[in-house]
């Protein structure tokens, strides 16, 4: 007996019998050669010659007598019986019967095990074969619903244009009828003194002249019944004697009741004509169609606005069919950004406001603070110390209460590239938009704005990544714009939003946000070299100088006048606003013979405007330069020797510690701030967004389907590796296959799952930002990512389960492997979500390793035995061990109970086991999801 087993064996034997089943154990026959018992390895003892051979001595551990086991191949009934397995059937260590083999496997005569890698093969030919049919009838549902959805889109915008053009037709109709009846009026007058008849062959000139100037129009009629033929036939019906003021009369009557006249269809679209939005239960036909006539109508009254009188523009003003906005006015007194860890000023009293219904442009030199400026007035400014005062429409109100109708465009493209255009532009309306607005509203929101930044031609192509090309990079810039203008914002915040684009389509930009600023919507952007054309769009101008001062702010049609006031003048064929940053940056000294110097602009504009200067900034020329870029005392003492007292090295380590320290704790405020809502848009809640986030994640996986198949033909090779090498030995019950199982799974499902969150870290910050609900997009990457965690262990069984045929069930082997599929997954999130892509990677090759080690070493002491706790790793290996122990019996039963024993096992702790790696699964999403909301962008 080996010494190892003894106190196990001293523990376990008290439980049992001789000759178990499964043993076999005749009498032995003396071998007088070697003087053994066999088939047992105990001699008869010296010098007693008359002693004779009995039955099996001992019973222990198949380590220790393996021979009183019934041997594999063979089945022992009872306990001196044993006999060969048939053909057809197959007998593990320790059987009392034959067991009969599957069908499709072949069994020898003789046979230990059974060849099941066939019904892997089949398993894994059905999981391919659903996972197809999944990807093909889930991507043929999309296309199906997309061309079904642009069909009718594009019908109902034909129809809106032949309508429109329907319109048209009637308008020149009518105005040429009015023109004829009026002359015609004044001829008959004049030459029959008032005689109220007209003869019908004079109709019947009139008529055809009113045929033939319709006829003449080069636009097709859209219906038959709009042509000229029509309107001469259903003229001729018309008394002879009519007079030419009841021809006017009768076609204001057709106007007002064009049903009543079936051979006249003057179409919709007049200006004095409501569309009407369709109730009760909508098909996408009908959207469309209103969406698309209200479009029509739209341009249709902006080309009438090119031609407004001062007394029409103020009837479009007050036109109460224009939905205006809330109004957003931000005033702004001695704004001063200071940086914490470095004491340095980013922006400095800044004194101003950004109007509504007028677009504000942000210009100066590099490092001027412009970007510092959006970031302070948005609430984002984060590690700075910020003094002075913003009001809210005249309110020391926070901006995070207006957090739902503010849209803030970053200088980074964040859009997401899996997703076409119309898609990216559809979720934001959906998730932003209030929940009063009808469908219909939505789309003609949405449509709108595709129309006006010009993406019609890209609407249904993929905006594209860095490695798969999409659209162009002007597109995508537009794109980056779209999904703050479809959630129709009071306050509109840009930051370059023009950078890289060309000047059409700069312009093209420019007038998107002018239509939006006639709806009353405050526009503040941040430009670099714009072109004359763009910069006489602008309404307003920021100027900073360097050290975030103000060097200008105006009407942008002032800004030479004000210079020129200075003795600055534009040279002839000489951008204006690159010449006013040139001269900011000093690359251009100012003109005239004011002898200004650039650092002296800012202090210029303060007495300008009877703004109070610092008395730093009083100072000499000299020193102006300095000043504008430390922070200096406002005692009017010297600031260059302010500031200067040398810190030791240990002084600078505390400090930067400390800086760090509180630019964390004021990120983390800011991720939890929270600010009454003063706005009356209710925007979908959790999950109504949930819903819509489901179904954005589900098409983006449908479109890395490629990816996905990678990650299941690596797992299969790995089953497929391990399950060849590796056998489930029956000695261990299969705790080193199992180890390894636990290694593999575990490194390859976490490296997989770090995908979720990882590449999706910038157009989180931006949406949560905006308003949208973290818990909703967690919850929905999860929902989709689970979808991974049932199919991935049916994929590594299918080949690591049939190769190694162990005694306990598929069923079992899938529950333990999908609770730590679920498990790792978690801890995959926390990873992605608290380090760079790299070092997350770097984690999830480590942890599996360095946990599996500490799970499998002896439980020498009881630190060992709590660490070993709280590693996952043990707890999946004990569930494994444990569901295939239980398959054992009989004869094994000493094994089982000293090896359950020695590895701290219980037999009774299987559902423990999958409890715990449940909760910790569950445990790493809370954790991952509290990160999420803590790890901010930096």
């Amino acid at each position: 007996m080996s010494l190892m087993f003894l106190p196990v064996v001293a523990i376990c034997y008290h439980i049992l019998e001789a000759c178990p089943l499964g043993s076999y154990c005749p009498l032995a026959t003396l071998n007088k050669t070697t003087s053994v018992c066999e088939p047992y390895l105990y001699q008869l003892p010296p010098g007693r010659p008359n002693h004779t051979c009995g039955g099996a001595n001992i019973w222990a551990d198949v380590g220790s007598s393996s021979e009183l086991f019934c041997s594999a191949g063979s089945f022992c009934p009872t306990s001196t019986s044993r006999l060969t397995c048939s053909s057809g059937h197959y007998c593990r260590m320790g059987s009392t019967s034959e067991k009969s083999c599957f069908k499709l496997t072949s069994c020898n005569p003789n046979a230990a095990n059974q060849n099941i890698q066939a019904y892997g093969i089949m398993l894994l030919a059905a999981l391919s074969t659903l996972l197809l049919i999944i990807y093909n009838c889930s991507d043929q549902v999309l296309t199906a619903r997309e061309k079904r959805l642009a069909k009718s889109r594009e019908a109902a915008a034909r129809s809106a244009r032949e309508t429109a053009k329907a319109h048209q037709r009637w308008n020149t109709a009518k105005g040429a009828a009015k023109k004829h009846a009026s002359g015609l009026q004044a001829h008959l007058s004049h030459t029959f003194s008032r005689k109220k008849e007209v003869t019908h062959t004079e109709k019947l000139k009139f008529l055809d002249h009113v045929k033939s100037e319709m006829d003449d129009d080069p636009l097709p009629p859209p219906h038959p019944s709009t042509s000229g033929a029509s309107l001469a036939s259903s003229a001729l019906s018309i008394e002879n004697k009519t007079k030419p003021n009841d021809l006017m009369q009768m076609m204001h009557k057709i106007e007002l009741e064009p049903d009543s006249y079936p051979g006249f269809d003057i179409g919709t679209g007049d200006k004095n004509r409501q569309v009407q939005v369709p109730q009760g239960k909508q098909t996408h036909s009908q959207i469309f169609k209103y969406a698309y006539a209200q479009l029509e109508k739209e341009r249709a009254q902006q080309q009438e606005n090119e031609k407004l009188s001062f007394s029409g523009v103020v009837k479009l003003a007050t036109n109460p069919e224009i939905r205006k906005r809330p109004l957003i006015e931000i005033s702004f007194k001695d704004l001063t950004l200071t940086l914490k860890a470095k004491n340095k000023h980013l922006l400095r009293c800044v004194t101003g406001k950004i109007k509504p219904g007028r677009i504000t442009a942000v210009m100066g030199p590099s490092g001027a603070g412009k970007t510092t400026f959006l970031s302070a007035v948005a609430g984002k400014a984060i590690g700075c110390k910020m003094t002075g005062l913003i009001l809210i429409n005249g309110k020391n109100d926070s901006i995070h209460s207006y957090k739902k109708i503010i849209g803030f465009v970053p200088q980074d493209d964040i859009v997401h590239g899996n997703l076409t255009v119309e898609e990216n532009l559809w979720f934001s309306a959906k998730c932003r938009l209030s929940t009063a607005l009808s469908e219909a509203d939505k789309v003609l929101v949405v449509e709108r704005v595709i129309e006006f930044l010009g993406l019609q031609t890209v609407r249904t192509s993929l905006v594209g990544t860095v490695e798969k090309r999409g659209i162009s990079g002007g597109q995508r810039k537009r794109v980056n714009v779209g999904l703050e203008m479809v959630m129709e914002p009071s306050l509109l915040i840009l930051d370059e939003p023009t950078s890289g684009l060309d000047s059409a389509s700069s312009q093209q930009l420019l007038r998107a946000l002018r239509r939006e600023a006639l709806e009353g919507v405050n526009i503040c952007m941040v430009v670099h070299q714009p072109s004359y054309a763009l910069f006489k769009m602008f309404d307003d101008l920021i100027l900073l100088a360097k050290g975030g001062l103000t060097a200008y702010h105006g009407p942008a049609k002032k800004v030479e006048e004000y210079f020129a006031g200075l003795g600055i003048n534009i040279p002839e064929r000489v951008n204006p606003p690159d010449h006013f940053i040139d001269i900011l940056e000093g690359i251009v000294v100012p003109g005239g013979s004011s002898g200004v110097s650039y650092t002296e602009l800012p202090v210029r504009w303060m007495l300008h405007n009877g703004y109070s200067v610092p008395p730093e900034m009083q100072q000499h020329a000299a020193g102006l330069a300095r000043s504008l870029m430390d922070v200096t005392p406002t005692n009017g003492t010297n600031p260059a020797g302010a500031g200067m007292e040398e810190q030791s090295f240990a002084g600078e380590i505390w400090q930067g510690v400390k800086s760090n320290v509180e630019l964390k704790r004021d990120k983390i405020q800011h991720n939890f701030l929270k600010s009454k809502d003063l706005t009356s848009r209710r925007t979908p809640g959790v999950l109504q967004q949930y819903k819509y986030f489901l179904g954005r994640v589900s098409k983006q996986r449908l479109r890395e389907a490629r990816i996905l198949a990678m990650d299941y033909l690596i797992l299969l090779l790995a089953g497929a590796c391990l399950g060849s090498v590796v056998k489930v030995s029956d000695q261990s019950f299969g705790a080193a296959a199992y180890t390894y199982t636990i290694i593999a799974v575990s490194l390859l499902c976490k490296i997989a799952a770090l995908r979720s969150f990882s590449l999706d870290k910038l157009h989180y910050w931006r949406e949560s930002a905006s308003g949208m609900s973290s818990l909703a997009y967690f919850l929905a990457k999860d929902t989709i990512e689970n979808f991974n965690t049932v199919i991935k262990p049916a994929v590594y069984l299918s080949m690591f389960y049939f190769f190694t045929n162990p005694r306990s069930s598929f069923a079992d082997n899938y529950t333990v492997l999908f609770c730590l599929v679920y498990c790792v997954t978690g801890i995959a999130y926390a990873l992605a979500i608290v380090f760079e892509p790299g070092t997350a990677q770097l984690w999830s090759v480590l942890l599996p390793v360095v946990l599996t080690l500490i799970a499998t070493q002896p439980k020498d002491s009881e630190f060992m035995k709590i660490l070993a706790n709280l590693c996952y790793s043990k707890w999946a290996l004990e569930a494994f061990v444990i569901a295939n122990a239980e398959r054992y019996y009989g004869v094994w039963l000493i094994t089982r109970c000293g090896a359950l024993l020695k590895a701290g096992y219980n037999l009774n702790d299987w559902t423990l086991c999958i409890v715990i790696l449940i909760l910790a699964g569950i445990v790493c999403r809370v954790i991952a999801f509290f990160c999420m909301l803590i790890f901010q962008k930096k």
